[in-house]
């Protein structure tokens, strides 16, 4: 086939294309800017486009399908060609969805826990050297992308996004996939900017549970009350398995989780992720890896990419990136590393980064959630705000939000890098929670700084 990918240089979309490149495909594709890593990913790969911008000329009658990306906008000149020319236009769900109908699809959805879900069984798998097909939404050790297509497999394992497909397609990503086997792992309002309410955002959910093949099955987290509540209201004839955290105990340190032939110790930590564990266990499970498999291979997990991701240690100080932003993942993600270190102190700093984090209400959702951390800051940039035409959000106004009058606020990128330099984390835990990059915080600096100290 010969695919061109408007807007190719996105996370999930260069990924595809290299997936399809991998499978043989003839693919090309256009972006108006291109960030590392993929531009050098797709350098490597000969498929970085020659220059940046948007040419109508790339798309021609030869073209097999158009694959749209998020990034573009409606009115693209390369879209509007391909509009007149008639050729099929695919968004990224969308062209999976074409990809895998005849395999067994596996979905995981989830406010929260669906990227390190997914990783999990897909870790699992790999150890047991079990080939599936697999998109998920971070880069995994030991894996050379973050899309596998193949015309042998029979199983192919989606992180199902509740974000929508594309510019012209404003269904969330999940409704597309129908799976035979799906996960709901949580539900915490999101997205507000397409989702205005709370109830619009559940019913996302609802219609993802409906949309499971009849005679499929949902595994999903009874401790959620709403992901319960949907999935128990569901006329939809499928099996509904259930599952909750695991019994675990956290010991100098290490996190051990109670299995069948005793504790177990485990790599990742903290109760959503254990949480997380349980619900991938089922999956696997019904993919036919049996528990003691399981447990096996899930004891050398060490998390996906930017969550809970270990950056620097010394024989006094620890430090995490996470990307958590949302108010229950920021909650969870204390909490967890307060539990994982009881005995040093907590710095939490959150910078908040998306639309929905700068909106009145939606901020509201914040209240108490570094409350299990000694120190808890707050980085923001007011310009971020002004870029996203939204109402300007003051440092009272954020304190107010989160319930903390001993909150720090930073506002300025270089005097939230002065704190992170200058401060003195002996004996502490410096966790680092953002969807975004800290405003340019150069992490390798961090880790240097770290590593020169002992």
């Amino acid at each position: 086939m010969n695919i061109h990918f408007i807007a190719i240089g996105g996370s999930a979309m260069h990924n595809l294309a290299l997936a399809l490149h991998h499978k043989g495909y003839t693919v090309s594709g256009s972006d108006d800017i291109i960030f590392e890593p993929s531009k050098s990913r797709l350098e490597a790969k000969g498929l970085l486009p020659v220059a940046f911008g948007w040419f109508p000329e790339k798309v021609t009658a030869d073209l097999d399908a158009i694959i749209l990306g998020m990034h573009a906008k409606p009115d693209n000149p390369e879209l509007v060609r391909a509009q007149e020319l008639g050729i099929r236009i695919y968004s990224y769900p969308e062209f999976l969805y074409e990809q895998s109908k005849d395999k067994t699809r596996v979905v995981i959805g989830g406010s929260h826990g669906k990227t390190t879900i997914t990783s999990m069984i897909l870790h699992v798998l790999d150890y047991h050297e079990r080939e599936v097909d697999y998109m998920v939404g971070a880069q995994l050790q030991g894996f050379e992308r973050m899309v596998h297509l193949t015309e042998e497999n029979d199983f192919i394992v989606l992180e199902g996004d509740e974000y929508l497909s594309s510019p012209v397609d404003l269904r969330p990503k999940f409704h597309l996939y129908r799976p035979n086997i799906a996960l709901l792992s949580g539900i915490a309002w999101d997205h507000i900017n397409v989702f205005p309410t709370l109830e619009n955002y559940i019913e996302q959910f609802r219609i993802f549970v409906d949309s499971i093949i009849q005679g499929g099955s949902i595994t999903y987290n009874e401790e959620d009350d709403l992901v319960k509540e949907v999935v128990e209201a569901s006329g939809n004839s499928i099996r509904k398995l259930a599952y909750r955290t695991p019994a675990y105990t956290v010991q100098n340190g290490q996190t051990l989780l109670e299995t069948p032939e005793g504790p177990m110790p485990i790599e990742v930590f903290g109760k959503h992720n254990l949480s997380n564990l349980a619900g991938a266990k089922w999956i696997c499970q019904n993919m036919g890896i049996d528990e003691d498999d399981f447990y096996e291979a899930i004891a050398t997990f060490r998390g996906a990419s930017k969550r809970l991701e270990k950056i620097a240690e010394n024989k006094s100080t620890v430090i995490y990136k996470d990307f958590a932003h949302a108010p229950s993942k920021v909650a969870a993600t204390t909490r967890a590393v307060r539990e994982q270190y009881p005995d040093k102190r907590l710095v939490a700093c959150l910078e908040l980064h998306t639309y929905s984090s700068f909106n009145a209400e939606f901020l509201k959702g914040y209240k108490d959630t570094l409350d299990a951390a000694d120190q808890a800051v707050v980085f923001y940039l007011p310009e971020s705000v002004k870029i996203k035409r939204l109402k300007e959000v003051t440092p009272d106004q954020v304190i107010q939000a989160f319930g903390r009058e001993s909150l720090e606020i930073f506002t300025r990128a270089s005097d939230f890098q002065d704190f992170v330099f200058h401060e003195n984390f002996e004996n502490t835990v410096l966790l680092l929670m953002s969807s975004g990059n800290y405003g340019g915080l150069d992490l390798d600096a961090v880790r240097q700084k770290i590593a020169d100290e002992f």
